[in-house]
């Protein structure tokens, strides 16, 4: 019997059927979804003015930085929902890889990442406009248990930014600069955020390009 949820604050009891059922609903609302030990968490995928600003910023920030230095070979897939079948399921809204083995897809194929056939991302990010305590708390042990190498976490109400790099134990510890993005500096990434209190994302940017190029 698939159960019928909807998105709260807090994980549910739920099956990986119901998870299915929620993530192939046709004509249900958007949502994004995370699936962990038998329980499930949903969040509206409706984009707010502020997540989108900040979403666009970094898929901005990505893309000067691919284009600043060629050879890292980014691929991303914000927002691509990440399974690991019966066990595990993940929605970051920042998916990169670095290198030549990032996921592609054919006919007849799962339309979303599998990690039983494809490695985890390098880097997973979260812009958090409601949800920075699950972020920096539940989200965190996911991505890290996944063995994700980098994670984000941008707080748009206080225009902060938190990076986390994973240690050889398996856990996340905060980190000033990133490991896989070579030697960006995290107090530039935030810098550039913060410009967002009084510039658009595009100025933003164009800021962030103009800092690498200097200082190349």
């Amino acid at each position: 019997m698939i159960i019928a949820v909807k998105p709260t604050q807090q994980w549910q009891q739920a099956t990986w059927q119901d998870y299915e059922a929620m993530r192939d609903e046709e004509n249900g609302d958007r949502c994004k979804l995370f699936f962990d030990n038998q329980r499930l968490w949903l969040e509206m995928g409706a984009e707010g003015i502020n997540h989108a600003r900040f979403g666009d910023l970094f898929a901005m920030i990505l893309a000067f930085w691919a284009a600043k230095f060629p050879d890292v070979k980014l691929s991303t897939f914000g927002g691509c929902q990440l399974e690991k079948k019966g066990r595990r399921a993940i929605a970051p809204d920042m998916v990169v890889y670095v290198g030549e083995d990032a996921p592609t897809w054919k006919t007849g194929q799962s339309r979303f990442i599998d990690l039983d056939n494809w490695r985890s991302p390098d880097l997973v990010g979260e812009i958090s406009d409601t949800t920075l305590a699950i972020d920096l708390d539940e989200k965190k042990r996911l991505y890290a248990d996944l063995g994700i190498s980098e994670y984000w976490v941008i707080d748009v109400r206080a225009y902060r930014l938190f990076a986390f790099k994973l240690d050889e134990t398996g856990v996340y510890q905060q980190c000033e600069v990133s490991h896989v993005l070579p030697n960006l500096a995290i107090a530039l990434l935030e810098q550039t955020v913060e410009l967002l209190a009084t510039k658009t994302n595009t100025e933003a940017a164009i800021w962030f390009s103009q800092q690498i190029a200097a200082h190349s």
